[in-house]
């Protein structure tokens, strides 16, 4: 009998959730993952998924697609990509280049903060993008915007490299997003509650903070945390 692979510390995300928490639009996210075809002449033409997730797609989870600790801070990446105007084909070919080098989940490697600018101009000139390679040039902030340090504040590493650990609101650090629990879904890093069970708690209990704080044995400022998180992931 096949055993299936452990789906324990992995992280589970469904599409709607990915996109909210990256910040871009479901549609959009769908056609990264998904792939799309358009018409071309008489017949069409097809473009794949930008990575193979890390959860097979099969009856357990029905038609959404459901991803990956690992593909959520790829995504992430992707959009800060496209919120600077790169195309779809570049980032393709920059996801092409470096995962020879970094592994299956280059863009959130910590050597893409290094290696990422040289990648990036390889993969305009594969893509063949000539416009997007004169406009980066003269317009170098954007790709700095997106490989440079601060795009890994936040993310915590294991000794291999291997990213552990989300903050998502890096400075404070009160909300943080970990594989290894609640199956990767937000919670108050200390007391280990989901934000958006916090969320709706205090909005049951008339914003009070304090009682909520209590009731679920965590700090008042976690409780103002988890609220906010929650509030701007529906903004």
């Amino acid at each position: 009998m096949n055993k299936q692979p452990s789906l324990l510390g992995t992280g589970m995300y469904p599409l709607t959730r990915a996109a909210r928490l990256v910040g871009a639009e479901l549609r959009t996210v769908r056609r990264w993952l998904k792939g799309y075809s358009w018409k071309y002449g008489d017949g069409r033409k097809v473009s794949g998924p930008l990575w193979t997730l890390q959860h097979a797609q099969d009856e357990e989870f029905g038609e959404e697609q459901v991803l990956g600790f690992q593909d959520l801070l790829e995504l992430r990446t992707v959009a800060r990509f496209i919120e600077q105007g790169v195309s779809l084909r570049v980032i393709r070919a920059t996801i092409d280049i470096a995962r020879e080098t970094l592994g299956d989940y280059p863009l959130h490697s910590k050597r893409f903060v290094t290696d990422g600018k040289r990648i990036f101009f390889e993969a305009v000139e594969r893509a063949g993008d000539e416009g997007q390679l004169l406009d980066v040039r003269r317009q170098q902030f954007a790709i700095d915007a997106v490989i440079r340090p601060s795009l890994l504040e936040g993310i915590e590493y294991g000794a291999d490299a291997t990213a552990l650990r989300w903050f998502p609101i890096a400075k404070k650090r009160l909300v943080v997003l970990d594989p290894q629990l609640q199956f990767g879904e937000p919670i108050v890093a200390e007391g280990g509650v989901p934000t958006d069970t916090l969320a709706a708690a205090c909005k049951a209990e008339g914003d009070n903070v304090e009682r909520v704080a209590r009731l679920y044995r965590v700090k008042p400022q976690e409780v103002k945390a988890a609220v906010a998180f929650e509030q701007q992931l529906a903004a």
